[in-house]
């Protein structure tokens, strides 16, 4: 019947060809049927592409307002000792000096 995998990151079997991406349509996730599956590392990037790892500082670069928090993150606030969130190559974990337990997206920051 289909012989497209499943969707690597919901598991639907819904998935159709799209060029040369593979798309799911009840996700939205898109991806390339060469690549490998599983054993590739994942890497998180800033905003300069520079690599983000576990441990590291970085940089807010433009005011950014917090869900749940009347205090905004302004730019240049750094976020020490960050936390890179397992399977997801767009957002990190970490805490400021006035807020704790921020989830930020990779695209306003940039490495310290």
């Amino acid at each position: 019947m289909n012989d497209l995998p499943s969707c690597p990151q919901c598991g639907m079997d819904h998935t159709y060809p799209d060029g040369e991406l593979l798309i799911c349509p009840d996700c939205g996730h898109e991806w390339s049927p060469t690549a490998t599956s599983g054993d590739e590392e994942l890497v998180v990037r800033d905003v300069n592409g520079n690599v983000l790892k576990a441990g590291d500082s970085v940089v807010v670069i433009k005011d950014l307002k917090v869900k749940g928090s009347s205090i905004p993150l302004k730019q240049g606030t750094v976020i020490r000792h960050i936390r890179l969130v397992d399977g997801d190559a767009e957002h990190i974990e970490g805490n400021s000096d006035k807020i704790k337990g921020l989830v930020l997206k990779v695209c306003f920051l940039k490495r310290a």
